[in-house]
């Protein structure tokens, strides 16, 4: 590093952390250029090391996290444009809004960093220090105030489709410690490089770049054949009631068995369904249905398309109703996976445990509200969570696990580690996320795959759809804005991996053993 360079970063922390930001979250998909993560966090290193007290210290991490979640969150301006009672400008008021509070996270950890250290230690220390601490960081952001886990660092260590890349590791780390191994990364090259230590330098690059590129690992076949619809259903016209009959000739269309009689599973969207599928609800909800007004209908039409030997898992609402003032009302809803025989009979339900907030409920509504904020996703009424992972045991279809949409980019929360599964269908609505959030939501459900050594089915209205085996390689995807289907055999399991049976506690146990490493560096430089 330059002395001119030098100065002007000491000059302006503020500015350079934010820069380093953004730059680390490049190294995300969609623009995939991992090294400039590294670039980023080595740069957060250097300032925390600089700073002169904890205030700026804190400072430091904060604005890089401003940086970071802007960049990275940008694609949730676009889910504005989706709706009409709010005006679309304020999607890109909500981005670093959003972000002034997700800054607090690595603001944290590099305020932890610092008082762990307080100048005494080397960079490397340092680094181990800050990398025990954004793990603890990621892991916090993940369930305060119901959690924010978009985006981990570690989707920098995630190779391409065929790949899994440094995520490899995924089974003995968790999500949250390989984003602390992307701190570590960062920090030793950032230490040998001003050391100007070329060799060290240079292996520890090559053993990046083999990590990243090493050829996936060769799987077995499973023996569940699978029909996967992506029926493109366009974020502008999916609440559109003139459109739900074509919509449904669309996803039917796409269903037909190819082997009539033969035993399958077949996947639609979340959303894939405009009609309520369950018993029980007043008349006037049905009748805005498009199956005739009668859910025993609804259910049996879908049951003819996909026909003998096929079982159906399906995204669908579910209504909760209740009397209110001498009349019975849908006073919630939930965003729910119904399975569905040929027969029409429902085999199994699981509902939504990790709701969007903003999304698919308005938080403070009652304060909000009257200043004219809504959520994102249409209706009035409230979504509700459900209970929490859970396995549905579908006989000869196997045992499925389920996690609609957001929710599968929750590490540690994804299944019943009493009741584990065979796989994990990942039903999806990604229409109103851009460009950008689409790929990154794949690449979350990537690395569930890898943790949990567990396949991932994903069907989604608009792309991106894909089927992905226990080590995270995609096995095949449909992509943006096609209407197809895939049909194969779903990968196996592999045997419950560490992280599947310890959770978050492995991740945090790694960011124990960090800072207690950097304390015991510390008390021997002090001594």
């Amino acid at each position: 590093m330059t002395a001119r360079l030098r100065d002007l970063l000491l000059r302006h922390p503020r500015l350079a952390a934010l820069l380093g930001g953004g730059i680390a979250a490049c190294g995300f998909t969609p623009v995939g250029l991992w090294p400039l993560s590294l670039i980023g966090m080595a740069l957060l290193v250097w300032l925390t090391i600089h700073a002169n007290g904890p205030k700026r210290a804190f400072a430091t991490g904060w604005f890089f996290g401003l940086g970071h979640y802007t960049v990275g969150n940008f694609w949730i301006a676009t889910a504005f444009t989706f709706q009409a009672a709010m005006p679309a400008w304020l999607g890109w008021l909500a981005v670093p809004l959003l972000a002034l509070y997700l800054a607090v996270y690595p603001g944290l950890a590099t305020l932890g960093a610092f008082l762990l250290t307080r100048h005494r230690l080397s960079i490397a220390w340092t680094g181990v220090a800050l990398a025990g601490c954004w793990i603890v960081g990621e892991w916090l952001k993940s369930w305060v105030f119901t959690g924010y886990a978009w985006g981990p660092l570690a989707l920098a260590f995630l190779g391409d489709s065929a790949r899994p890349g440094i995520a490899m590791v995924l089974p003995w780390t968790g999500t949250y410690a390989l984003s602390g191994l992307v701190v570590l990364a960062a920090t030793g090259l950032l230490a040998f490089g001003l050391a100007r230590r070329w060799l060290p330098l240079g292996i520890l690059a090559l053993v990046l770049v083999a990590g990243m590129y090493a050829p996936g690992p060769a799987q077995r076949e499973g023996t569940l054949a699978y029909t996967l619809v992506q029926p493109d259903l366009r974020q502008q016209e999916l609440d559109d009631p003139t459109k739900y009959e074509e919509q449904f000739a669309r996803i039917a269309q796409l269903s037909v068995p190819s082997r009539p009689g033969s035993t399958r599973l077949v996947l639609w969207p979340e959303s894939g369904v405009p009609d309520y599928l369950e018993d029980g609800y007043p008349q006037r909800y049905y009748d805005q249905m498009t199956a005739g007004g009668d859910p025993r209908f609804a259910r049996w039409r879908i049951g003819k398309v996909i026909g003998e030997g096929s079982l159906l898992l399906t995204g669908a609402v579910d209504l909760e109703i209740e009397e209110v003032d001498g009349v019975d009302r849908a006073v919630g809803a939930r965003n729910s996976v119904t399975a569905l025989t040929p027969q029409g009979a429902i085999v199994g339900s699981y509902a939504k445990a990790h709701l969007v907030p903003y999304g698919e409920y308005l938080a403070l509504r009652w304060l909000l509200e009257p200043l004219g904020a809504t959520r994102l996703v249409a209706g009035t009424i409230d979504f509700l969570p459900g209970p929490g992972p859970q396995t549905l045991e579908l006989g000869e279809w196997g045992r499925a696990g389920v996690q609609i949409c957001y929710e599968i980019i929750f590490s540690g929360q994804v299944v019943d580690g009493d009741d584990r599964p065979d796989y994990i269908f990942n039903p999806s609505n990604d229409g109103w996320f851009g460009s950008w959030g689409p790929p990154q939501h794949l690449a979350q459900a990537r690395l569930r795959a890898i943790e949990e050594g567990l396949p991932v089915l994903r069907s989604t209205t608009t792309g991106i759809s894909a089927v992905i085996d226990a080590r995270g390689v995609v096995r095949q995807h449909i992509g943006r804005h096609e209407a197809k289907r895939i049909d194969g055999i779903i990968p196996p399991a592999v045997a419950p991996t560490l992280f599947a049976r310890a959770g978050n506690i492995l991740p945090l146990g790694w960011a124990l053993l960090l800072i207690a490493a950097s304390l015991v560096a510390m008390r021997r430089r002090s001594s």
